[in-house]
């Protein structure tokens, strides 16, 4: 083996560099033997400067294979000198840094022709950044037919030393791939339902009929697309499925049956058994979709669903000062789940008798354990309405013994060892809460979340927006990293939303300056659709342009839709032409893989039929008599009352006087009604056809 002329560090009870940084992710390495560095310029012009390739490991604080590897490697002296000796080692946390981490995603995908996740391990060439090995997990020891870390480091670094010649011609190869990746011609043609008749088949082709979602394991919650199914519901066929979804995520095992909110996925095809940590941006796209639902299909279940997802966010994600944490760890006490799991001899201890018979049967303690053969995760697993009916009891006595089951259980749990929290406040995943309470709110009468959501979106607009200029995480009390397309598309969307709910002049101004940076300082000019990082951003091996749904809903997508709403209301052909353009750029995507790719069908849904806006403009004592006939335009409706003494508004709003008792304007894309001074007489261009 050949090692660099860099002598280990023994760091000994020594902080390493990340101890100055205020990721919480990064922060969990700060003791570790490894000498790890953030990525930054000094530590890309030391690997330059001393040949030494770089070990980049990219992951997130609530991450268990995170841990796992770290408490096996990471902390582990002997593999600490290997890594030290062998390369620049570099942490990075995937959530302040997406940018980074599409890229290197993309290039272990292209590598090892599989998919990754985290924690992501991709061996960097020093001059170009290009990497020529990547992989994901590796353990100490050779298992699982994986070799040992070390093995893998030694192994790496006598390529990179031996075969110098090799390793350049397949960079060179995936620097092109990188290049070339999604920067396929636009369509110059007209712009059709193709895409979206092409995702509905492959959806409905891959639906599993028994548990919804996804056949097969592990399941995840893909919000985008069941709200495509929700939208796109011409014949009856698409809401059933969208319903088993929901109902399936909501009474087994994704869903906390205590606590309220969401898991991050399940690993089994029956949504039993989750991956326990709780992410602020599952709970943030779920929470819209139940609220939606309870309206559309009249069921309070769903609605119940949604405002105790609100609750969790509002209970364990509320920052005091405004805003919302990012994560709860799936692990505590160094075991995945122990936080929610219960063995038989707590329950018994717990509960009174009656309790025991009715929560048994109801979330399926009278089964054999379900995680991982010794305890139960709770699930709906009959009905309460079956319990009562088997046990003989009255629905309301069996309500009350399971409520206060569920309360012992839930206090039980409060006082065990707490998931670590991830306390970033991120701006793109707090932009997707805010749009969910204000989606919410629309929808439910008790409004869940909306204050927060207030309070979210005046903590980004004081600490995130800095002189014009958008911040993707707060950290420590300082605003981090410039805003990727993420955070000016989510941003902007959950702007519009809150109109909808509230209208606010300061909220327009800035929906208005975020779509003009969208076009200043993201769209690609030439081809049409957003980079996701800005046209003065470090430069990277490759500038994504991502058309996908991920975790997170596409970047393109969102900011694809919200320009058709805000370019609607205002009139601005600017913002339309752009969002045309963006489905332009995507369209070979959006005909290859459009089951992949629902937030950006759902703008091209919008955009061949273009929603319903309505302006309303009336005194706050006036708008009540028009709230039930807004109510009746349907759920492709987008309603703005704006006080009758609006002065000085942009665009086609400044035209729209307030007359009388109200004066509402309907308008379908371009085509308008006449304005109307009475509630009767308001209706959709759409229905009035």
């Amino acid at each position: 083996m050949v090692y660099s002329a860099v002598a280990p560090v023994h760091r000994g009870d020594m902080a390493n560099r990340l101890a100055a940084e205020t990721s919480p992710y990064l922060l969990q390495h700060a003791d570790n033997p490894v000498d790890w560095w953030p990525w930054c310029e000094e530590a890309l012009a030391l690997a330059r400067r001393e040949r030494r390739p770089i070990l980049l490991s990219i992951g997130y604080s609530a991450c268990h294979w995170c841990h796992v590897m770290a408490h096996e490697s990471f902390e582990d002296v002997a593999t600490a000198e290997v890594m030290d000796a062998l390369f620049v080692n570099i942490k990075v946390d995937r959530e302040e840094r997406p940018d980074i981490d599409k890229v290197y995603q993309l290039a272990h995908q292209a590598l090892a022709r599989r998919g990754g996740g985290w924690p992501l391990t991709v061996f960097l060439s020093p001059d170009d950044l290009v990497p020529f090995y990547a992989g994901t997990y590796f353990p100490k020891t050779p298992r699982h037919g994986l070799p040992s870390f070390v093995q893998v480091l030694q192994g790496v670094r006598r390529w990179f030393d031996e075969k110098p010649g090799e390793l350049q011609s397949q960079n060179a190869a995936l620097a092109r791939f990188l290049d070339e990746h999604g920067r396929d011609a636009p369509h110059a043609g007209a712009l059709g339902d193709a895409p979206l008749r092409l995702a509905l088949a492959r959806i409905r082709a891959g639906f599993d009929p028994d548990n919804g979602g996804h056949r097969g394991a592990p399941k995840f919650p893909h919000a985008s697309e069941v709200e495509l199914l929700l939208a796109c519901d011409r014949d009856g066929e698409l809401a059933p499925m969208a319903r088993l979804t929901l109902e399936r995520m909501a009474t087994r095992g994704l869903a906390d049956h205590l606590g309220g909110g969401f898991f991050r996925y399940c690993v089994d095809e029956r949504w039993e058994i989750p991956h326990f940590e709780k992410m602020l941006y599952d709970n943030a796209q779920l929470l819209p979709l139940y609220a939606r639902a309870a309206s559309m299909f009249g069921e309070p279940a769903y609605g119940e669903t949604a405002s105790e997802c609100a609750a969790w966010l509002e209970r364990e994600l509320r920052a005091p000062g405004g805003g919302f944490w990012s994560s709860l760890d799936a692990d505590s006490e160094g075991e995945e789940g122990r936080y929610y799991v219960w063995d038989a001899d707590e329950v018994r201890a717990l509960l009174d008798p009656a309790e025991r018979e009715v929560a048994a049967l109801h979330y399926g303690l009278a089964r054999d354990p379900n995680f991982e053969g010794h305890a139960w995760h709770l699930v709906v697993d009959r009905p309460l309405e079956a319990v009562a009916r088997e046990l003989d009891l009255a629905s309301s006595e069996a309500q009350r013994r399971l409520g206060s089951a569920r309360a012992k259980l839930l206090s039980a749990r409060a006082h065990r060892a707490r998931p670590g929290l991830d306390d970033k406040i991120l701006t793109a995943w707090n932009a997707l809460a805010i749009g969910a309470a204000a989606r919410a709110a629309l929808q439910l009468a008790d409004r869940p979340l909306l204050r927060e959501a207030q309070r979210a979106l005046d903590f980004l607009h004081d600490h995130a927006w800095r002189d014009g200029r958008l911040h993707a995480s707060h950290a420590r009390g300082a605003a981090k990293f410039a805003g990727y397309l993420d955070d000016h598309a989510f941003l902007l969307d959950a702007l519009l939303a809150m109109l909808r709910v509230r209208w606010s002049r300061r909220d327009l101004n800035w929906a208005i300056e975020l779509a003009d940076t969208l076009l200043l300082r993201f769209e690609d000019r030439e081809a049409g659709g957003f980079f996701f990082t800005a046209h003065d951003a470090e430069a990277l091996p490759q500038r994504p342009k991502p058309w996908m749904d991920e975790s997170l809903p596409s970047g393109n997508g969102v900011a694809a839709r919200a320009l058709l709403q805000l370019g609607h209301l205002l009139g601005e052909p600017r913002y339309l032409d752009a969002a045309e353009r963006t489905l332009r750029a995507a369209w070979p995507t959006l005909l290859e893989l459009p089951h992949a790719c629902c937030t950006l069908l759902l703008a091209l849904d919008e955009y061949l039929r273009p929603r319903t806006h309505v302006v309303l403009r009336a005194a706050e004592k006036e708008s009540p008599r028009w709230q039930s006939a807004l109510a009746r335009l349907g759920d492709r409706v987008d309603a703005y009352v704006i006080p009758a003494d609006a002065s000085t508004l942009p665009g086609v709003l400044a035209t729209q006087p307030h007359v009388g008792g109200g004066v509402a304007y309907a308008c379908r894309g371009l085509q308008c009604l006449a304005p109307v001074t009475d509630p009767a007489g308001l209706a959709s261009p759409e229905n009035a056809r």
